[in-house]
């Protein structure tokens, strides 16, 4: 019997290129799609396809999510058993400038996964959300059980909308569907338009960094060994209804569908100036420093409560930030010399 082959989207993006090479490593065989769009500088994303192109197994269809009868036709192919979700349109801040990119992607997309995994016998879905579903809350650390009913940003009002017409897919048709709330990413091969890349090259270039609401910013800073190894050892523990549940007292993180949702960060957050600090360290070189109000959409604190997936997978974040950054600012180095 053939080996199952399993779907990464937004294989060539920063986190979908991580938990394809892991899957690769771990002998899984992957079907990576991404329509390789110039949200940011494509040529990252094919370095990336370069390297897990070098590794057995790996297959790669150049696919947008939108496209409905494509997308049908590459589920009704391939009957993928597993589907990691990792593709959409992210950053906050695009959201304000382009709505409709999101509208795209994170909607019409998702529903043609939803579409796919139902027809064609998936038995788990796991898909990317975000940590800015908690929007207005201020209640910390961020808990799965509390209510994010109030998203400050279109990409959180995408993001919890994903997670409800998964919870519908997992009602009606017990498709089993896990969603992963992600926590300020970082590491090698991160995203251009994310802040450890943005201070890093201001650094190295002798420019202003901006430092939003006057530095006065606390991020759950997560490394990607991290959300990949949480990933991983999700993708084969399909999602279960809950017995306990109750619709008169509903938990918002369980359901009695198959359907569940995690928070996936590092449970410490760091001041972003502290993370500035250490950059300055690695690279030996001062930062320039430049206050500017809170943008739109943003939000002053993120940290995790990730209690239910450590009792779940026996694993929690926890590469500290110095660590991290030591090993992103070795990579950096390493790309900006090649590239």
């Amino acid at each position: 019997m053939a080996q199952e082959e399993i779907l990464v989207t937004g294989v060539a993006g920063f986190i979908g290129f991580h938990v394809a090479r892991r899957l690769l490593k771990d002998g899984r065989k992957v079907v990576g799609i991404d329509n390789i769009n110039d949200y940011y500088d494509p040529n990252l994303k094919e370095a990336r396809l370069e390297e897990l192109a070098k590794l057995p197994g790996f297959t790669f269809i150049k696919q947008d999510l939108s496209e409905r009868v494509p997308m049908a036709a590459l589920f009704t192919k391939h009957k993928f058993t597993r589907v990691v979700h990792l593709a959409a349109q992210a950053g906050v801040r695009y959201s304000l400038i382009n709505p409709f990119a999101y509208v795209d992607s994170n909607l019409q997309g998702f529903m043609n996964i939803l579409e796919g995994c139902r027809h064609n016998g998936c038995q788990h879905l796991l898909y990317a959300s975000s940590s800015s579903v908690y929007g207005s809350n201020t209640t910390l650390p961020f808990s799965v059980h509390d209510n994010v009913d109030h998203p400050i940003s279109l990409y959180a009002a995408t993001k919890k909308a994903n997670e409800l017409m998964a919870h519908t897919y997992s009602h009606l048709y017990r498709l089993p569907t896990t969603g992963l709330r992600f926590f300020t990413v970082y590491g090698p091969w991160g995203r251009p338009d994310m802040a450890m890349w943005l201070f890093a090259t201001a650094i190295l270039e002798g420019k202003p960094l901006k430092l939003f609401n006057n530095g006065n910013m606390r991020r759950d800073f997560t490394f990607i060994d991290d959300i990949v190894e949480s990933v991983v050892r999700l993708v084969d523990l399909p999602a279960k209804p809950n017995p306990e549940w109750s619709g008169a007292e509903p938990d918002p993180a369980t359901s009695n569908a198959p359907w569940r949702v995690y928070n996936i960060g590092n449970n410490q957050p760091e001041e972003v100036t502290h993370v500035v600090d250490v950059l300055e360290r690695e690279f030996g070189k001062p930062a320039i420093r430049e206050m500017a109000p809170m943008q739109p959409g943003d939000v002053a604190e993120t940290r995790a409560n990730v209690d239910d997936l450590m009792r779940d997978i026996d694993f929690r974040p926890s590469t500290s930030i110095e660590d991290g950054i030591r090993q992103f600012a070795t990579w950096f180095r390493g790309y900006r010399g090649n590239a």
